[in-house]
């Protein structure tokens, strides 16, 4: 029995944001990557944990040096001070290729702009996507390997976001302005970069919205949609919004305007040939109890963004 348990040096979550029935963790990475098996089951449970209440949790000590991470904002801002006409040839095209800059007001649930740019992806290591999925395998009582054949053509998408800077009269006059308007996100999970400024915020059991606050060092990660249809609903993709920078940030000062806010989403998805049904015990022992068809990892994407444009 004493190989099953987790070691005494690892405790692998933190509660920080706790308010309305939301709960969202801080996960230490670490015991996974180098930890014995029982370190690893431990972390393990704690992601799928996470994501079978909140649908959110922090991921620290992820293997991502914080140098990277700043060299990549950096590109970000460069990029979008470029002259609009530049942007704008660059512009995005169709939901099959899901790639290219998006205007201001173009996309349908939010008001965000994007780069899917190729340097970028090469710059973040995808966190070893493989790790995590093994991490949710395991913690989904799967074997640790089970879908290992699912993500090994790397059919994801990197998104450089930048809401511009904006008077913060706006959010006086007009209420329930947001930057980005409430929306789950489309794939099996998402890696959010956040900067300092905040205004991320998730949907909590009660209705209300609870700051998801950016901790230095961590990277939020949330359940997608298809990986809540693949799970038969047992894992939460939980809504959320971007909207203006709490009171710690945004007034600090007594500037009119709130600051530009940047954040790096890197959006796993199965590989797009692949066919998603429930997982076998998430819906007992017969699978008419599975809440949703079959269906092709890309035409399901597909069907989303064709919808989001």
């Amino acid at each position: 029995m004493e190989g099953n348990m987790p070691s005494q040096a690892c405790k692998p979550v933190t509660e920080t944001v706790s308010k309305d029935g939301l709960v969202i963790p801080i996960i230490d990475f670490a015991p996974f990557l180098n930890g014995t098996p029982a370190d690893k089951h431990a972390v393990a449970i704690s992601i799928v944990g996470a994501f079978k209440t909140s649908g959110f949790l922090y991921l620290k000590d992820h293997g991502i040096p914080p140098s990277i991470v700043a060299r990549v904002f950096k590109s970000s801002a460069a990029f979008f001070a470029r002259p609009q006409d530049q942007k704008d040839t660059l512009g995005w095209t169709t939901p099959q290729a899901n790639r290219g800059y998006v205007r201001t007001g173009r996309e349908k649930l939010s008001t965000v702009d994007d780069l899917s740019d190729p340097e970028a992806r090469r710059a973040i290591p995808d966190i070893k996507e493989i790790l995590m999925t093994r991490a949710i395998a395991l913690g989904m009582n799967l074997p640790v390997h089970f879908f290992d054949e699912y993500v090994d053509q790397g059919d994801n998408t990197l998104r450089l976001l930048h809401y511009p800077a904006v008077h913060k009269d706006i959010f006086k006059t007009n209420p329930g302005q947001v930057r980005a308007a409430e929306h789950s996100d489309y794939g099996s999970i998402t890696l959010l970069f956040q900067d300092r400024r905040g205004g991320l915020q998730a949907r909590s059991p009660e209705g209300t919205f609870v700051d998801v606050t950016p901790f230095p060092d961590t990277v939020v990660i949330n359940a997608g949609d298809l990986l809540a249809r693949w799970s038969n609903d047992t894992i939460k993709s939980t809504r959320h919004r971007v909207v203006e920078p709490p009171k710690a940030y945004g007034e600090e000062d007594e500037s009119e305007v709130y600051p530009d806010r940047y954040s790096i989403a890197y959006f796993c998805n199965p590989n797009h040939d692949k066919f998603i049904e429930a997982i076998p015990g998430t819906y007992g022992e017969d699978i008419s109890n599975a809440k949703y068809p079959g269906i092709t990892a890309g035409e399901y994407l597909v069907q989303r963004l064709a919808a989001t444009y």
